[in-house]
């Protein structure tokens, strides 16, 4: 019998899930809940299984009347309402995944995932319920990446997660999902590990070059600190999962970066309110109220296309550097997936919502298909090594594809 679903939040990554899991015989209903009723009926519209419903993340019971009866709740929405969510999850006995870990539930990314593994973890389990966290594009498809890269190796010492964003349209569109999720991300202190110590490193700082033939620059690409939640999620299971790595970063860079960059040096990106003309008012506020959100509908995505792309390109890449067999080794694991063009001709959505939303839907099919047999919650560094093969043979079907390179150092 398939499986009733509820997608919470239909933006770039939730709809992406809902148009692909409509699709997929292990679901037979997906209920489509925003507070948004324009964006959940231009969803609806798309869908043979679905449904729409106004929901308030705002309001705990708001999720739970929706959840009624779902066997699995897809958190689409921004981090601040994660907590009401996983707890609406709790209460209508759903199983519950999200594109990204929390920072809301205790202030911070650290104290946030020590409660997302040690309080929520204990209480799904202890309702026979399965819980993963950060199952888009990163966090999500990179973490099973890192896993294979570290397979080649003995031991770990050091891990680079690496992405470059060269989807570059004409007219002004710095980014390709939640603009408020980009700059929130963009002006804070990121997260790193060095000789086994998670560390707070200065944002846009330490960058490194990288110079890939695929992504057809002709030049190096610069890539540096960024605050995303791999490190974090590394570190507490590093032990277990990434060979006791010593250090690890998360490296990004392209338009994004450049776009945020100047506006952090400048102050622009501080949520404390300051006094402008008589008005006090947060610059964070000021610069998203001009930053126009992700495209995600059919016309408006094409209607871009037609004006020209300035680039349409990209990169995603693990290197994990340590020892095999008393040598010193680097794994590579390069990801390939459609670019804006492809993307667009494959399913009508851009880039973004293809590897993340599509590579995000592929946890949802694992979960529906009854793939995890664990109780609890994890994250998606945590798969078994048959879950992480499982994954990457259904996202080759998408055009998801990897490409692993070995080389003593």
């Amino acid at each position: 019998m398939g499986k009733k679903i509820l997608i919470l939040g239909v933006g770039a990554q939730g709809s992406t899930v809902a148009q692909r899991m409509d699709e997929d015989p292990s679901v037979a209903e997906i209920i489509c809940a925003d507070l948004d009723p324009v964006a959940v009926d231009e969803l609806v519209k798309l869908l043979k299984k679905g449904r729409g419903r106004l929901v308030d993340a705002s309001d705990k019971g708001s999720i739970v009347a929706a959840a009624d009866g779902a066997d699995l709740i897809v958190n689409g929405l921004p981090l601040r309402w994660h907590g009401n969510v996983l707890d609406a999850a709790l209460e209508a006995g759903a199983c519950y995944q999200d594109f990204a870990a929390t920072d809301a539930l205790a202030g911070n990314w650290i104290d946030s995932i020590k409660t997302l593994y040690g309080e929520y973890g204990p209480a799904f389990a202890a309702k026979g319920l399965f819980a993963i966290v950060g199952t888009g594009s990163a966090p999500g498809l990179i973490c099973c990446a890192t896993r294979v890269a570290v397979r080649a190796l003995d031991s770990c010492d050091t891990i680079y997660n690496i992405v470059y964003e060269g989807v570059c349209a004409k007219r002004f569109l710095p980014y390709w999902w939640s603009p408020v999720t980009a700059l929130s991300d963009m002006g804070e202190e990121a997260y790193a590990v060095v000789d086994g110590e998670l560390v707070r490193t200065p944002p846009f700082d330490l960058p490194i070059e990288r110079d890939y033939d695929y992504m057809g620059l002709d030049r190096p690409v610069t890539l540096v600190e960024h605050c995303h939640d791999e490190p974090v999620h590394y570190w507490f299971n590093r032990e277990k999962y990434f060979k006791n790595a010593k250090n690890i970063w998360f490296k990004y860079g392209g338009a994004g970066v450049d776009f945020a960059k100047p506006l952090y040096r400048a102050g622009l990106l501080s949520r404390t309110p300051d006094t402008f003309g008589g008005q006090s008012v947060a610059p964070f506020d000021v610069v998203l109220a001009h930053v126009p959100p992700a495209p995600k509908y059919r016309e408006e995505i094409a209607e871009i296309l037609d004006e020209g792309l300035v680039s349409d390109t990209g990169c995603m890449v693990v290197e994990a550097i340590g020892e095999k067999g008393g040598e010193s080794i680097r794994s590579e694991v390069h990801v390939f997936a459609p670019g804006l063009r492809e993307s667009f001709g494959r399913s009508g959505i851009t880039a973004e919502m293809y590897l993340t939303g599509q590579g995000g839907s592929l946890f949802t099919k694992m979960i529906c298909e009854g793939r995890f047999e664990q109780r609890g919650l994890i994250s998606s560094d945590m798969l078994t090594e048959a879950q992480i093969d499982y994954y990457f043979e259904c996202a080759a079907a998408l055009g998801i594809t990897l490409e692993r390179k070995v080389a003593k150092l």
